[in-house]
């Protein structure tokens, strides 16, 4: 009878060790292009950054220096950051970069942008 246990129980964890490594599949890598992988050194996405980030430094020191009020900074930092939203998802639409015509749509943008900032 305990010769019965044991070997049920020896069966039984034998069986879960060979399931296990039987269906035990190493994850594929993610592609290059994935958008949780973006190639955020790519210089034509780096140079869009590197501005919003300068823009977005230049509005809180016109808030800091009492050049510009909260709400107002408020409103350019959501413009920034719509700008931003835009830039992911053209480097996601385009395996991790931006295309020329879009780095140049996006400048536009920022443009415009750091007119309002100089014009507080």
């Amino acid at each position: 009878m305990k010769t019965n246990k044991f070997l049920t129980a020896a069966t039984i964890v034998a069986l879960g060790f060979i399931s296990t490594t039987m269906f035990a599949q190493a994850a594929p890598a993610a592609p290059a292009s994935t958008p949780n992988n973006f190639d955020k050194t790519h210089p034509r996405r780096a140079q869009v950054n590197s501005r919003l980030q300068n823009q977005n430094a230049r509005v809180d020191n016109k808030v800091a220096d009492g050049k510009m009020s909260k709400g107002e900074a408020a409103k350019i930092h959501a413009q920034d950051h719509a700008i931003r939203k835009e830039e992911k998802r053209d480097a996601a639409a385009n395996g991790g970069h931006i295309t020329k015509a879009e780095q140049k749509h996006i400048n536009h943008q920022e443009n415009h942008v750091s007119k309002e900032i100089k014009n507080h």
